[in-house]
């Protein structure tokens, strides 16, 4: 953190929403009230798999794990942003902004890496289910786990430490509602700041471009040993077992790719702070919605849990 150290900066302003004068209010309900449903969502899941003993399998310890990872990404970033929302005083320390930045990025990457586990759980479970016990142990799952989390943490260190290492001589309006990176790289000043910001882009593009590889191959191999299965029964079964996963993985990199293949620009930046609501407060808030309604056996499990719960109570 060097040339953090010798920055003229010592706080950052967060244009975020006050580009929306007249929404502000709006804004504040409907994000609040998407992250308090994206909260309740993935307690409830959690809840669901720690009390049901059938749902103690590889694939639902991933989801537990992606919903702890998802909460805590929407953590690091929407309290601030809500808060931001009904104050006039949107300046955030630089150490401040560098924790955001470390921790948003750290669920962020933790969120994907998770997302490939789950992807390479499924061809394990369908392409190759005799070896599915020997492959996805609980050691062999934990290890996954574990190394989802550390590689999340290890990419949130390297891109902060990347970014703060630069000097910010002024100006300090951040335009976007978080401590986001690009944004950020724009206000360095010095020889080596595009030679910073294109190694940390790289970075992070091979890295999500690589999940999203290893995604769609895991795919492409579920497809063929599906298309292979002789009944229709057989095939819709096997496919029910992915369709939440794929449908969130789409989701994801769908709106991650719009937000960074978009135009840059000053006149793109009321644009640039709408989309990021997208992976910031969108996904996260449909995310257990598809979960619960399109994997039939975790909604049973729900109902059978909280009906049961209910009816003990109200008796």
């Amino acid at each position: 953190m060097q040339g953090a150290n010798l920055s003229a900066v010592t706080e950052f302003i967060l244009i975020g929403f006050s580009i929306f004068p007249n929404l502000q209010l709006m804004f504040f309900l409907l994000y609040l009230l998407m992250y308090l449903f994206t909260l309740l969502g993935n307690l409830l899941i959690m809840v669901t798999i720690w009390s049901e003993r059938s749902l103690h399998t590889p694939m639902y310890l991933f989801l537990c794990a992606l919903s702890i990872s998802e909460v805590l990404y929407t953590f690091a970033i929407i309290p601030r942003m809500l808060a931001d929302l009904l104050s006039t005083h949107h300046t955030i320390a630089l150490m401040a902004c560098a924790s955001q930045m470390f921790f948003s990025l750290t669920f962020g990457f933790t969120h994907s890496f998770l997302l490939t586990v789950m992807g390479y759980d499924r061809y394990v479970a369908i392409c190759q289910p005799l070896r599915y016990n020997v492959l996805m142990s609980p050691h062999g799952c934990a290890c996954l786990v574990a190394w989802s989390w550390a590689g999340g943490s290890v990419m949130g260190l390297v891109v902060t430490s990347a970014i703060f290492y630069l000097t910010f001589c002024g100006p300090n309006v951040i335009h976007h509602f978080f401590c986001h990176m690009p944004p950020l790289a724009m206000l360095a000043c010095g020889d080596n700041v595009s030679t910073v910001a294109m190694g940390v882009g790289l970075v992070c593009v091979t890295v999500l471009l690589g999940c999203c590889l290893l995604i769609l191959l895991s795919y492409a191999s579920i497809v063929a040993a599906i298309l292979r299965i002789p009944s229709a029964e057989g095939r819709h079964k096997a496919f029910s077992t992915c369709a939440s996963h794929l449908t969130v993985v789409v989701m994801h990199y769908g709106f991650a790719s719009v937000i960074y293949l978009k135009p840059k620009g000053p006149q793109f930046l009321e644009g640039d702070t709408l989309m990021g609501t997208t992976y910031t407060v969108l996904t996260p808030f449909l995310s257990p919605i598809i979960f619960s309604l399109r994997n039939k056996e975790l909604k049973n499990a729900m109902k059978k849990t909280f009906l049961n719960k209910f009816f003990l109570h109200s008796s």
